[in-house]
């Protein structure tokens, strides 16, 4: 059986249709110190649990995505528009 992920725009698809692209991570401030962006750039935890994803719905809507899906038994809890996520 399928995985299904409900699009915002497009209701329940497959989730081959969905590309993963990496951690909806907060991007530090244009005038950050080195360090910020390097640590923003090339350091990651690797979280069990909860977490927040883009996604691109490359065979839909072609809409960017934040996908938020436990890391331990993929199981997606949320997905939303990623124009709705807050500036930070």
């Amino acid at each position: 059986m399928a995985s299904l992920i409900t699009c915002p725009h497009c209701g329940q698809r497959p989730k081959e249709e969905f590309a993963i692209k990496g951690a909806a991570l907060a991007r530090p401030a244009p005038d950050a110190p080195q360090g910020e962006w390097y640590d923003y750039v090339f350091l990651r935890t690797n979280p069990r649990g909860r977490y927040e994803e883009y996604w691109h719905h490359v065979s839909g809507c072609r809409r960017w995505l934040v996908v938020t899906r436990d890391t331990a038994s993929h199981a997606v809890e949320d997905c939303r528009d990623a124009a709705e996520r807050a500036p930070t």
